[in-house]
């Protein structure tokens, strides 16, 4: 199986502050334009009520 690798620079501020990987994750989230746009997306539709079941969310993020 190929693996994808992408090299992504990190501040050493990052790693010298982060308590754990999710910390740096988060950190990583944050600064991912699409996903702040996904995220707008999903919290404008959730004030509006729409709503969307596991399993539909499952199938749209391609996850099994």
């Amino acid at each position: 199986m190929a693996v994808n690798r992408i090299n992504i620079k990190i501040p050493i501020r990052v790693f010298e502050t982060a308590e754990s990987k999710e910390d740096i994750e988060d950190w990583l989230l944050s600064r991912d334009k699409d996903f702040i746009q996904r995220m707008r997306k999903v919290r404008k539709e959730d004030l509006v009520g729409k709503w969307i079941t596991l399993k539909e969310l499952q199938k749209e993020m391609g996850i099994k």
